[in-house]
């Protein structure tokens, strides 16, 4: 466990944001995995929201150098072996499930669970977690929820996602209990549609450049 735990702080670090990315056609995830790697945020969460992602994450493992891609969605053991067969290097969950987190201590693929409630939090703490998704962040409670676990839960590290923009990163990489933040905004559909990497790349590098 403590192996894992050193994986996803160690990837929570990489950047101050995690791009979530939706992607609905693989042709895309490798131009796309290239521009966010080079806009300087290499730790990307593929959703299991699309037929394509596996394969997409397949593909960046393969042939982005630089990207560490990871799996979103995570809901059940299913999904956390077939992650683990195309190629990722760490699971993110929405919430937990006592199945999934059994499944996931058989594993040797390092879980990102997400937590909403202070009861969750503890239950994870329990289980060996000491890095956890808040989700959704936003409605959940966002930097005032946060702020007031920081003292009662000193050794929790978050990564906050769900209704993040650009404008209001800062405002949760500023909590001592934040290693960085997932957003979505990075890889709007529309311009994975268009094929127009260079405004995912500056998107991404607005995103690396972003300070609590």
């Amino acid at each position: 466990m403590e192996s894992k735990q050193a994986q996803v702080e160690a990837t929570m670090r990489l950047a101050p944001v995690i791009p979530v990315v939706i992607i609905d056609d693989v042709k895309a995830a490798v131009p796309m995995a290239r521009a966010l790697v080079a806009g300087g945020t290499p730790a990307i969460e593929v959703t299991l929201r699309t037929p394509a992602a596996l394969d997409a994450i397949r593909a960046i493992t393969q042939e982005v150098e630089g990207a560490c891609v990871g799996v979103g969605t995570v809901l059940h053991a299913e999904h956390l072996a077939a992650a683990k067969a195309a190629g990722a290097r760490f699971a993110v969950s929405p919430g937990v499930s006592p199945k999934l987190l059994d499944a996931a201590d058989d594993s040797d693929l390092p879980l990102l669970p997400g937590a909403a409630t202070a009861s969750e939090v503890m239950h994870l703490l329990e289980r060996g977690y000491r890095f956890l998704k808040f989700f959704p962040a936003v409605p959940a409670g966002g930097t005032k929820l946060l702020g007031a676990w920081a003292s009662p839960l000193p050794q929790i590290k978050f990564c906050p996602t769900g209704g993040i923009s650009l404008s209001t990163a800062s405002d949760f990489l500023a909590l001592p209990n934040v290693l960085c933040v997932g957003g979505s905004w990075l890889t709007p559909a529309d311009k994975l549609k268009a094929g127009d990497w260079a405004a995912i790349e500056l998107l991404a590098r607005e995103a690396a450049s972003l300070k609590g």
